[in-house]
């Protein structure tokens, strides 16, 4: 593992790059801790994954949410919580955060991920650290099925803006992310949700009202409605970009702070 030099990174922020075993290749994170809360035992984890075209560094120095973090620690809206945001593993314009056949790139942000980040910090993140999960965009889609999948592992998890099926990445990169395939419906978003039903954890998602996933949302929704499975929908104003989740990531976490605490 290759952490970055404190002296010459903002403060809190920690880029890593680490060998992952589910890859089979190296792969980066950044992760942001609060100044001072570098050894807090037990810091909830909050992992964020990024959206097609993007990597690791996009919730931080494109979208700041580790600055919308610490404004509500700050203000004591929000308690201290470790912000989590690896690549989703590179594989060609996104890999939907799913297993393919040449690397598991669910099983990157399950697993290797977390073993990464506690060897890391070892004195803030434990095995007893609150686990949550969010993501815009692809990475909505791949927080809204790895929450649903892995309900034991996750206390919470949301999506902005989100992909509800995987075949939607091919509006964003022209071509179908070809995956590998554990049964017929393991990429079926709804399917992991109705199967878990009776143990999810609590979960939100919302959309902007001029995005173009807007109706994929509504779909969803209503489809969770008409199961009757608990969940938080929400819709605001905005489009599909930068703007919308620099301004509506605060919803999510004071979600999992709720949660958590």
């Amino acid at each position: 593992m290759e952490r970055s030099n404190p002296l010459y990174t903002p403060p809190g922020i920690t880029l890593i790059t680490s060998h992952s075993a589910a890859l089979k290749a190296r792969a980066d994170m950044t992760v942001y801790i609060s100044p001072g809360h570098d050894h807090t035992a037990n810091l909830p984890i909050v992992t964020l994954l990024h959206g097609v075209n993007a990597s690791h560094w996009a919730w931080t120095f494109m979208l700041g949410a580790h600055v919308t973090l610490q404004r509500g620690i700050d203000d004591g809206t929000l308690p201290p919580m470790g912000l989590v945001m690896p690549s989703d593993g590179l594989f060609a314009l996104g890999s939907g955060y799913v297993a393919h056949a040449a690397a598991d790139y669910e099983a990157w942000i399950v697993r290797d991920v977390i073993d990464d980040v506690m060897g890391a910090f070892p004195g803030a993140f434990t095995p007893q650290s609150p686990r949550v999960i969010a993501g815009l965009s692809m990475g909505g889609y791949g927080a809204l099925r790895i929450g649903a999948k892995y309900a034991d592992v996750y206390a919470a998890f949301a999506g902005l803006s989100s992909v509800t099926d995987l075949d939607q990445i091919a509006l964003f990169t022209g071509e179908i992310t070809r995956a590998a395939t554990a049964h017929e419906r393991d990429h079926d978003l709804l399917y992991w949700l109705t199967l878990n039903r009776d143990r999810l954890p609590p979960f939100r998602f919302d959309c902007g009202r001029d995005d173009f996933l807007i109706e994929q949302n509504r779909e969803l929704h209503r489809a969770l409605e008409t199961a009757q499975i608990d969940h938080e929908y929400a819709e605001y104003d905005g489009a599909h970009n930068a703007a919308y989740w620099t301004a509506h990531i605060d919803k999510t976490l004071a979600f999992f702070a709720n949660v958590i605490r």
